[in-house]
């Protein structure tokens, strides 16, 4: 438990590589043997916000009086290019080598710790292991933890396959929980559904604002590890009077589970709420697999196509740079497959006749202020999807699959067998 292991299809965000050693502590192993580590995010105040004309800009800003060396440290640290042929110069080389011909440094001398310093040792810390005594004492000091109701707990891992990288955060959510921090207007008192939530954190920001957000992914232990981070974050939720409720929601099913004896399951309330009331669909860094893209795409179209309001759905995620064999050059498969499943969305009118919707595609502006700190860097987009119903009577099929049916005021799904038809029809695509 003194390093981390790295295979080769081992992902790691760089989300935590600008957090302090003392705000990310390792607190126990999930069930499936990973390191869980413990991140404590602060929302800045409004004299905080960052600039963002240049991505990055605040966050370089943040860090340089931190790492701004001091006078002595300056004078102990500068280096001084020697001429040729004076010594420590290109003309002294051969008198600096060793017995084997190498060049043998001459490093200075270190101070003896004991010795007074102006700078302090530096110990690098890769995992440290954490107790909740120590994090209850922690919260009673530098002003309970800096303002406690500022501070977001986030639970996640560090390092995963790419199958349990909802275990990790990344840059996505960050963009999108800013976005509702700079426009809560937006989403005050609403009902909100979210897509792929992994960790949770842009749900517990959404939960500051909106009423009831259903915050929805797949697997026993990352939901698990969603539910203890929204139980962490009452604090931030509780004085606006919203419920987060975590949820499973299967992309890649047709169904919704209502069997009251397995765990994340769905009412028969909770189904005709979402149907009756959402009016807004989020989803955080979701689209890097094109499976998972599809996935997400079918559900959208679907759920649109059966919930009674129009529907803003926004969607995050990061624009990801590769190197392919396939086209010896850098590209972004996953980036170019979203793209064209928004297009395909958009222009089909057709067959938004036939859902009983229309789709409009807006793909925002990030220059709204940063609230979270991290590195905002261009690749980093948001994208409004609007779905209106349409005044039409009866649809007829569905451009997904077989079988739709909806009227102008669409009829929610029934449970029978302790499941709730979310996909109507056989998906072949």
């Amino acid at each position: 438990m003194n390093q981390i292991t790295f295979q080769h299809d081992t992902v790691l965000s760089d989300v935590h590589m600008l957090q302090p050693d003392d705000r990310r502590l390792m607190t126990r192993l999930n069930a499936a043997g990973q390191p869980v580590f413990l991140t404590k995010f602060r929302i800045l105040s409004d004299g905080e916000h960052h600039d963002n004309s240049d991505p990055g800009k605040g966050l370089k800003e943040a860090e340089e009086e931190r790492c701004e060396p001091s006078e002595d440290e300056d004078k102990d640290t500068r280096v001084t290019p020697a001429n040729d042929g004076e010594e420590g110069g290109t003309g002294s080389v051969e008198s600096c080598l060793d017995v084997d011909g190498d060049i043998d440094i001459q490093r200075r001398p270190r101070k003896d710790p004991g010795e007074e310093s102006s700078r302090d040792l530096v110990r690098p810390i890769i995992l440290k292991q954490a107790s909740w005594a120590r994090e209850e004492e922690d919260e009673g000091t530098e002003d309970e933890d800096e303002t406690c109701k500022d501070v977001i707990k986030i639970e996640h891992t560090m390092a995963t396959s790419l199958e349990d990288v909802g275990k990790q955060v990344w840059l996505g959510a960050f963009l999108l929980a800013d976005f509702i921090l700079a426009q809560p207007h937006l989403f005050r008192g609403a009902t909100v559904l979210e897509l792929g939530a992994g960790t949770g954190l842009t749900s517990i920001v959404m939960g500051s604002v909106a009423t009831t957000l259903y915050c929805t992914d797949v697997g026993e232990d990352l939901l698990s590890m969603c539910k203890r981070n929204v139980t962490l974050n009452q604090h931030i939720i509780q004085p606006a009077g919203g419920e987060v409720k975590v949820r499973q929601l299967d992309w890649l099913q047709y169904d919704l589970c209502t069997d009251a004896d397995v765990e994340f399951s769905w009412t028969e309330e909770e189904v005709a709420d979402l149907y009756d009331n959402t009016e807004i669909i989020i989803a955080a860094d979701v689209c890097y697999e094109e499976d998972l893209t599809d996935g997400l795409f079918r559900t959208l179209y679907r759920l649109c196509s059966n919930l009674r309001h129009t529907c803003t759905i926004f969607i995050s995620l990061e624009k990801r740079m590769n190197f392919t064999l396939r086209h010896m050059d850098v590209s972004c498969d996953a980036y170019n497959h979203f793209s064209r499943c928004l297009q395909q969305l958009e222009e089909e009118e057709e067959e938004e006749q036939k859902a009983g919707r229309r789709f409009t595609v807006e793909r925002l502006a990030t220059d709204f202020r940063q609230s979270l700190l991290y590195e905002r860097i261009e690749q980093l987009e948001l994208w409004k999807v609007t779905a209106t119903a349409l005044p039409v009577s009866t649809v007829t099929s569905d451009p997904y699959g077989e079988g739709l049916k909806c009227e102008t005021e669409p009829s929610h799904p029934q449970g029978t067998g302790g499941q709730v038809e979310l996909l109507r029809g056989q998906v072949d695509r």
